[in-house]
């Protein structure tokens, strides 16, 4: 069986580190190289999955409300996640 399973990724993921990147220059205490990372998974972790093959897949799908509240969640998530990692950086620190 012969399947490309490689096209598959979750919708989220492109939204997220897009989000964290416009983010980034808010949190300086969070570094690229160790907790962004970190960051993106816990705003991942607090999205609803949607598995995609191709980007148009969800483009035909959704309204333009939708698409708007998609990117209010994704921003919010990005932005709990930043707070997350940045205070359990911080109490790393003081341990």
């Amino acid at each position: 069986m012969s399947a490309e399973f490689e096209t598959i990724h979750n919708h989220h993921e492109r939204a997220v580190f897009d989000a964290i990147r416009q983010h980034a220059p808010s949190y300086p205490h969070v570094t690229a190289r160790d907790l962004l990372p970190d960051v993106a998974c816990v705003a991942l972790n607090r999205l609803p999955p949607r598995y995609i093959r191709h980007k148009v897949d969800m483009a035909f799908y959704l309204t333009e409300r939708e698409r708007q509240d998609a990117e209010a969640t994704v921003d919010d998530a990005v932005r709990f996640a930043f707070e997350f990692v940045q205070a359990r950086s911080a109490m790393k620190a003081r341990a």
